[in-house]
């Protein structure tokens, strides 16, 4: 007869979960801070600068969407407000749930000629 598992302790995760959340928290702190001192406070879309009194409004998006991804120099970051911020990340999903990748740029471009020998079928038609 097999043994039933254990239940899991459901402290234990509510611990593990507050304390991945606490490091993401820090982690963004970081970035953001180091990205407020890099960038003038201005909203990469659309240019509303930001003040003390409103930089909580102002927000780090990473370009190539990866969090994790967080170079010195701020290359993957730019400064967006929430609403733009929040818009971008939409667009993004979007686009990846139509399957669009992104890389039609570099994709040849098709040779398809639907009509080239149109004329010759009218011409075997008559």
């Amino acid at each position: 007869m097999a043994s039933a598992k254990p239940a899991a302790d459901s402290g234990k995760m509510d611990r593990i979960v507050a304390e991945a959340r606490r490091k993401r928290e820090l982690r963004e702190q970081d970035y953001r801070e180091q990205a407020l001192k890099l960038y003038p406070w201005v909203c990469g879309r659309w240019a509303r600068e930001f003040t003390r009194a409103n930089v909580q409004q102002l927000t780090v998006h990473h370009k190539n969407h990866n969090h994790d991804h967080n170079p010195p120099d701020g290359s993957n970051w730019e400064l967006l407000c929430i609403y733009c911020h929040e818009n971008e990340h939409a667009r993004h999903l979007d686009s990846a749930g139509r399957g669009d990748t992104g890389s039609s740029a570099t994709e040849a471009p098709s040779t398809y000629k639907a009509f080239a020998d149109l004329k010759d079928r009218l011409k075997n038609k008559d």
